[in-house]
């Protein structure tokens, strides 16, 4: 899956035990295979790192994000079935890697304005965009092809793992020519068809039942939108005016989120919890954001007892390397290397 910050890989093995500590005690040892516990809503869903493992546990997974890339990745790796898309994405996929690099507005934009990507590579970006639009596939087949491309790009990319900004010299990786591979689609969850949403988490938390409901909101000023940009406008393929020295889309400026204001998350966190339509919570947050444990509890406890589980962990690449200017000049340190991820179980 493509780098991203606030990626649950690590938190996997605990998320996965807390949706299955749902289960009634007696069929725990199947934790998705029976009992209570079929359909968790993944309403913060990123890349599906989460909503993929669920599925593959055997749960009935409904993703949803209000950004186009993550609810693409969704499609692709929670609500596409691998018996219904496998053979088409296999072949097209052979076909797009042979096609030949044309320049366009994704080489301009981010291989010549900026420099995320070799020109090389984003010619073939290029090629292979227009190529899958020009198809107007179904677009659970879309998504897989999109997909398979976006993490292609990702592989040759020359940051530190987000688009906030581009390295001064050019990634090793960046040299490596660009390769399509056909992404891990499962088959059918055991519990049945996933579904991915792109939408508001508010809105999507009052109109969802589920299960068990897993929250992940942003944690800090820092907007998705605008950390994956180069993401969005390859989903989107709208090719839009862009500002700044990174290239970010216009409307990184005008698409908010109240989860991203440190003086309106609160309110809002409370108002998602009381609108949620699950049994049981999990939630994810980290010690470096808006909401202070006690009061995280202090909220989560209007849904019923909460139990918390603390894991410690290095600090994303960034914060490794210090920090740096838009001209990549060091203009300061950073004050800790390790951070706690807080797993909140609600039910």
């Amino acid at each position: 899956m493509i780098k991203y910050l606030g990626s649950k890989r690590l938190l996997l093995p605990a998320i996965l035990e807390a949706v299955g500590g749902f289960a009634p005690r007696a069929s725990r040892a199947d934790r998705a295979g029976s009992g209570d516990t079929r359909t968790v809503l993944d309403l913060f869903s990123g890349t599906s790192r989460v909503g993929h493992a669920l599925k593959r546990a055997g749960y009935r997974v409904i993703a949803s994000d209000h950004n186009a890339y993550a609810a693409t990745l969704a499609r692709c790796y929670v609500q596409a079935d691998r018996e219904d898309v496998l053979a088409d994405a296999e072949r097209l996929i052979a076909e797009l890697s042979r096609l030949p690099g044309r320049p366009g507005y994704f080489t301009d934009t981010f291989c010549v304005k900026s420099r995320f990507f070799q020109p090389k590579n984003g010619e073939r970006v290029d090629a292979i965009r227009d190529a899958i639009a020009a198809k107007s596939l179904a677009p659970e087949l879309e998504a897989v092809l999109l997909v398979s491309l976006m993490e292609a790009a990702d592989r040759v990319d020359s940051t530190t793992g987000v688009q906030m900004a581009y390295l001064k010299q050019w990634a090793a990786r960046a040299h490596n020519e660009l390769q399509l591979r056909v992404p891990d689609v499962l088959p059918r969850a055991l519990h049945g068809k996933g579904r991915a949403i792109e939408g508001d988490a508010l809105e999507v938390a009052a109109e969802v039942d589920a299960d068990v409901a897993y929250l992940d909101p942003p944690y800090n000023q820092h907007k998705y939108l605008g950390n994956y940009h180069v993401w969005e406008t390859l989903v989107r393929w709208d090719r839009p005016e862009v500002y700044g020295v990174a290239c970010k889309r216009l409307d990184t400026k005008e698409r908010t989120s109240d989860f991203n204001s440190r003086v309106r998350f609160e309110q809002t966190f409370a108002e998602l919890v009381r609108r949620v339509r699950a049994r049981h919570l999990v939630v994810s947050f980290n010690d470096e954001g808006f909401l202070g444990p006690e009061r995280a509890v202090e909220i989560l406890s209007s849904r019923g007892p909460v139990r918390v589980i603390e894991h410690d962990y290095k600090r994303y690449v960034g914060a490794q390397i210090g920090i740096f200017n838009p001209k990549g000049q060091r203009v300061g340190e950073v004050s800790h290397l390790r951070n706690r991820e807080l797993l909140y179980v609600v039910g």
